[in-house]
């Protein structure tokens, strides 16, 4: 049994409506990451999407090759890199150069994807995206296995996680023997079958996600402030995921978002740390699941947010995680 590593995600979003110079944007995370490392950051998890209007993060690994070098101790995920994307060589290339810069701290967390732009971009199939996935993630494994991708990482292996938040993805991770990054408790089942089918033991299943919090010292006044932000974040997916499609997308009431319960996604709420925690070991006490993370801003929400939540978040909230009936990683 290890610890459970509390992270944040990252998706680097800086929207037009309040929008900050580039380098400043990118400055203040790095800076961030940093300062949150000291209260004792356990990992960072970074997301892809491509095209979209406030720059969400478009390269995810060039981006963990900077953290790494701006931080020692955290691990550095992928949460997800679009795998039908790109070949195989490029990304265990690229991934083996995030590990040795890391010193063997990369998680490389691979999903399917799911915009039909970004497909078209990048000459994809999108109707063949599980496909491509499993086998990208196989051979991902067997170009450093067999020494074709150089230089080679210093982890060996690479932990390699899918993302899928149904039985399908559950199915892939179990036969690829990786983890799962779902954080649902009724996915464990299927997972664990499918790692045992395929020959690995059932208790090698690892679990992690983003909790959907975020934390703060009054709930509901900081609640007030982000919603526009929110706001903005979700009625941007709903238009980007029906792009390109003959959905029509439709408008989110982020009041309605709010939860009293599991916080997964869409689902979210402004918490303090005493009830952040009292939800997550209901939902996650007794899994598998060696890191849990959480939004560093939602979509460019104001810097003094930000940075209490990190504050509340490591030195309030982690240290009272450390109980959760948790496997080794």
């Amino acid at each position: 049994m290890s610890a459970v590593r509390v992270g944040l995600f990252l998706d680097m979003r800086n929207p037009p409506g309040w929008r900050r110079g580039w380098s400043e944007h990118y400055e203040s995370s790095l800076e961030r990451l940093a300062a949150a490392e000291q209260l004792g950051l356990g990992s960072v998890w970074l997301t892809e999407h491509h095209s979209f209007e406030d720059g969400y993060l478009p390269q995810p690994l060039t981006l963990a090759a900077a953290i790494a070098q701006r931080t020692s101790s955290a691990r550095i995920g992928t949460a997800i890199l679009q795998a039908p994307l790109r070949p195989a060589i490029d990304i265990a290339e690229q991934a083996a150069l995030v590990d040795i810069l890391s010193g063997g701290r990369l998680e490389l967390g691979l999903g399917a994807g799911y915009r039909v732009p970004e497909w078209g971009a990048f000459g994809v199939d999108g109707a063949s995206r599980y496909l491509l996935l499993e086998q990208r993630a196989a051979e991902i494994a067997r170009l450093w296995e067999r020494g074709v991708a150089t230089p080679p990482p210093v982890q060996s292996p690479v932990p390699i996680w899918i993302g899928g938040e149904g039985p399908r993805g559950a199915r892939i991770a179990g036969r690829l023997g990786a983890g799962l990054l779902a954080l649902k408790p009724e996915l464990l089942p299927v997972y664990r079958e499918a790692l045992e089918q395929a020959g690995h033991p059932p208790d090698s299943a690892k679990m992690a996600g983003c909790v959907n919090l975020i934390l703060a010292d009054d709930p509901e006044a900081a609640w007030t402030r982000i919603e526009p932000y929110l706001d903005y974040q979700w009625n941007s997916y709903t238009r980007y995921a029906a792009e390109g499609t003959a959905e029509t997308p439709q408008a989110i009431d982020t009041a309605l978002l709010r939860t009293s319960g599991r916080p997964m996604l869409p689902r979210f709420d402004v918490v303090s740390p005493a009830d952040a925690e009292s939800r997550i070991r209901e939902w996650l006490d007794g899994l598998p699941v060696p890191h849990v993370y959480f939004w560093d801003s939602i979509a460019g929400m104001p810097e003094d947010l930000s940075w209490r939540h990190v504050e509340l978040l490591l030195s309030e909230l982690a240290p009272r995680l450390q109980g959760l009936g948790i496997s080794s990683d």
